[in-house]
């Protein structure tokens, strides 16, 4: 009996053991690797977009100056709203089919 719980005191040493070399290899990595990347962000910039106004034309703007939403745009999503509702409403639904 002494010898198997001398064998799980060694078993659970060695994982214990293995889980610590495992983490403070990780650990490192994760630390070269930052420091790799910290470097090289200074050596190799990323490069900043240029930024450019897409819309120029005043009418073709879903948002006014003033914050409101377009009339055509609303008009669209509303027509698209009913046209869903009226393709789907003729179907029953996974409840309805249930109660037949």
């Amino acid at each position: 009996m002494n010898s198997m719980e001398q064998q799980f005191l060694e078993a659970g040493t060695l994982m214990l053991a293995g889980m610590v070399v495992v983490f403070a290899f990780l650990s490192l990595l994760i630390l070269f690797i930052n420091t790799v990347l910290a470097k090289l962000a200074i050596k190799y910039p990323d490069p900043i977009a240029p930024t450019t106004n897409r819309s120029t034309k005043k009418n073709n703007k879903a948002v006014t100056a003033s914050g409101e939403i377009s009339p055509a745009i609303v008009a669209a999503i509303s027509g698209a709203v009913t046209r869903y509702r009226q393709q789907h409403s003729q179907q029953p639904s996974s409840s309805q089919k249930a109660k037949i």
